[in-house]
């Protein structure tokens, strides 16, 4: 290997480590503002940092990761920082060893590597080699500053795993990586769970892990764990999936996962072959120390199957196809070839394929695909007005992460007082 290797340390003592909750949701509720970059608090606020970390280690975690996420120059230049690279990534390396070295056990530090925001070639401007080099920069930052791992997550296309892959061999530091999956057992840019294993081959060093984080509920994320265990039973299998589904309550999200249904969620993970569990969006301290007392005290059982994760922890999304929806739709920024239109679902009645789909505040759309895929609307067919209010209220770093995803043709029916957002991608320049 390009270095020591402390997950399979860790495992042949453990048997499966439990990886920390969710970044941005915690920092939300210790202060951060919608639109602030959280790598910038390295500097402004390293006690903020130190302390999120030291309520994961508190609750169990046994890998916490590094406030990098977006640590690359091509999302730090969002916040005029671009030239900062190496510094902030060291400091968030810094921050989180300082934490683990006083654990009193083995705690790992793993440097969060996540997209760059760009799209590759073809789609995109961004080069293969230009993403290497912009990888490379972050990793060397984060490895001066003590991560033992990179890990790289929450990533849609496999040209652009492999390239942050490259720069870590490169760097010199091994890594792990998760996709992304939706509602419709893929990513945005189409892989699947089952292919996750492949996206590296040919390259010098192969992962420590690789898995899934993020997507949408607890749910979804393990219907993907049974597409990867299946592919590939022996590998070392990660699941960070979110803490159940945003709601909205007024003007603040929250999620719908109880540490009791997180609890049991990291039981069906280790009896599906997860080999890290962690959480995602919404996962608070309170639900990781659940989530820690499930693991020390589960002995993995059979393995389960969809029907047996949806009676025990609730249902995957729903079918868009089955519905009509009254909707308010509001225009996200256009990234490439794409642009994203939010949906507020107030209510829902059955729709067919082809049927108008959406009470909006111009023309009805029309809903080309449903069934699977990218749900494209006709160009032409409505012209919307931008919404600064629902286009950032997540921050811009985690639309996939907060949002229900309708792009697969599923969707989250609302209960009575719940209020739930939905993305579409929106295919440009269509028929």
């Amino acid at each position: 290997m390009t270095a020591t290797n402390p997950i399979d340390a860790l495992l042949a003592e453990k048997g499966v480590l439990l990886a920390d909750g969710a970044t941005g949701t915690n920092l939300f509720a210790m202060g951060l503002e919608a639109g602030e970059a959280p790598e910038l608090l390295n500097e402004t606020a390293p006690q903020t940092i130190a302390s999120l970390h030291q309520n994961f280690v508190d609750a169990g975690a046994d890998i916490i990761l590094t406030n990098s996420f977006g640590g690359t120059r091509h999302r730090l230049k969002l916040h005029h920082a671009q030239d900062r690279v190496v510094e902030l990534n060291r400091k968030a390396a810094e921050i989180a060893c300082s934490v683990a070295d006083k654990a009193g056990r083995k705690v790992i530090v793993a440097g969060s590597v996540g997209p760059t925001g760009e799209l590759l070639q073809p789609l995109g401007a961004l080069t293969y080699e230009d993403a290497v080099n912009a990888f490379a920069e972050q990793i060397e930052g984060l490895k001066a500053g003590g991560a033992e791992v990179a890990w790289i997550e929450t990533m849609s296309a496999p040209e652009e795993i492999r390239a942050a892959a490259e720069a870590a061999i490169r760097v010199g530091l091994p890594y792990t990586y998760t996709g992304s999956f939706d509602t419709a057992g893929r990513t945005m840019m189409g892989l699947l769970p089952k292919d996750i294993h492949g996206v590296v081959d040919g390259l010098a060093e192969r992962p420590l892990g690789v898995g899934a984080n993020c997507g949408v509920g607890a749910s979804d994320i393990l219907a993907s764990l049974l597409d990867m265990s299946a592919a590939k039973p022996e590998a070392t299998i990660i699941v960070k999936g979110n803490c159940g589904i945003p709601e909205f309550r007024g003007a603040e999200i929250h999620y719908s996962g109880t540490p009791e249904l997180m609890a049991d969620y990291v039981r069906l993970a280790v009896d599906a072959g997860a080999k890290i569990v962690g959480g995602c969006c919404g996962t608070s301290f309170a639900h990781l120390a659940a989530m820690r007392k499930a693991l020390d005290a589960h002995k993995k059982s059979a393995r389960p199957t969809v029907e047996t994760i949806v009676e025990r922890i609730g249902p995957a999304l729903e079918r868009l196809a089955s519905h009509r929806l009254d909707a308010t739709a509001y225009w996200r920024p256009a990234r490439g070839p794409f642009a994203g239109l939010d949906v507020r679902h107030e209510s829902a009645t059955p729709v067919a394929d082809g049927d108008a789909a959406g009470s909006l505040s111009s023309p009805a759309y029309t809903v080309v695909d449903v069934r699977g895929g990218w749900t494209e609307l006709r160009a032409g067919s409505f012209r919307l007005s931008p919404s600064a209010g629902i286009t950032n209220l997540f921050g811009v770093d985690y639309n996939t992460s907060v949002v229900v995803n309708a792009a697969s043709g599923r969707y989250y029916e609302p209960g009575p007082g719940r209020t739930v957002y939905a993305s579409i991608q929106v295919r440009l320049g269509g028929d």
